[in-house]
């Protein structure tokens, strides 16, 4: 079968290979899957750094969420096991962990639909509390975390504030529903914010960028307000000034998603459920800006990793368009 495989870290674009190789064996409790779609993630940028929390041994084939298909025919959503990823014909995956796939999305948005909408749920509902009315702030808005945050704090009732760069970003930050979107290049973060709250300030800030983005947001968090940490997107991670959270009466909180599949396994299915309620009534869709061949996932890593996408760009290993 083919697969991306990495031989040594670095740039993606540099680093990535296709090569033929076996197709991995499944071992206890596993299953083998043909991949149908692989959603690019910042992380899969990361693995080929050598930059992640997770160091998988050389070599090794990025790709850490795919929609894929049993040999009895169902789509199902996995998260390969490394170093066996994603950008290949075939992965193998726990069967315990297998998600059915929603009848609303295709192969794409499905693949699209794992981890970052798992994120966006646990980090607004299980550890920010966000309610109706409320005023919630995504940063990265048109990218693909924050395009699912985006969505998320929509049908849970909130008003949402979107920040992105450029005006084609902003664009896009708009079809996704956002009630208000900030170019961050041309209008002042905070002047914004609290223009748009009467000065009250962003109720949750939902924050995958880190560093200016972490800086602005606390000068512009509501009393009792909640930063979401999601990740480090900019590079920088933030140094938290307590001493400010303690006079402004706000939270930090951080969200490592994979580790509710060994802490609370019960919780991702509950969560799938309601992803799966949310996209059968419309209220969550993937937004899919490019359907990329094998021949060209290192390309869209690359571009994942620089900045320089919207939304989510997804592998058709077979392919397909679906």
């Amino acid at each position: 079968m083919q697969a991306w495989r990495v031989h040594r870290n670095g740039e993606p674009s540099e680093v990535m290979e296709l090569e033929e190789t076996d197709r991995p064996t499944p071992g206890e409790g596993q299953v083998l899957l043909k991949v149908l779609a692989a959603n690019i993630n910042f992380p899969d940028a990361l693995l080929c750094r050598g930059q992640y929390q997770v160091r998988p041994p050389l070599p090794f084939t990025p790709g850490v969420e795919i929609c894929g298909e049993t040999e009895d025919g169902r789509r199902v959503l996995a998260t390969p096991a490394l170093p066996d990823g994603g950008f290949a014909e075939y992965v193998v995956a726990d069967e315990a962990a297998l998600l059915p796939v929603p009848d609303a999305l295709d192969d794409a948005e499905a693949a699209a639909l794992h981890i970052g909408y798992q994120t966006g749920w646990f980090g607004l509902h299980r550890r920010a509390h966000l309610q109706a009315g409320e005023t919630l702030l995504v940063h990265a808005a048109a990218g693909g975390v924050g395009s699912a945050a985006v969505q998320l704090g929509k049908a849970a009732g909130a008003t949402v504030i979107g920040v992105v760069g450029g005006p084609e970003k902003a664009a896009i930050a708009r079809r996704l529903g956002c009630d208000l979107v900030i170019d961050r290049r041309s209008e002042d973060i905070v002047t914004a914010v609290k223009e748009a709250t009467g000065g009250r300030g962003a109720d949750v800030v939902y924050d995958p960028v880190g560093g200016d983005a972490y800086a602005k947001s606390v000068k512009c968090i509501a009393f009792e307000g909640r930063v979401v940490v999601v990740g480090f997107a900019s590079g920088t991670i933030p140094a938290p000034g307590l001493n400010h959270a303690l006079v402004k009466n706000y939270s930090i909180v951080g969200l490592h998603w994979g580790l509710y599949n060994t802490k609370d396994p019960a919780a991702v299915r509950a969560c799938h459920d309601e992803l799966t309620k949310l996209a059968a009534q419309g209220d969550v869709k993937p937004l899919v800006s490019e359907r990329l061949p094998m021949a060209d996932a290192a390309r869209g890593v690359q571009r994942v990793a620089d900045g320089t996408s919207t939304g989510r760009i997804v592998v058709l290993p077979a392919g397909g368009t679906r």
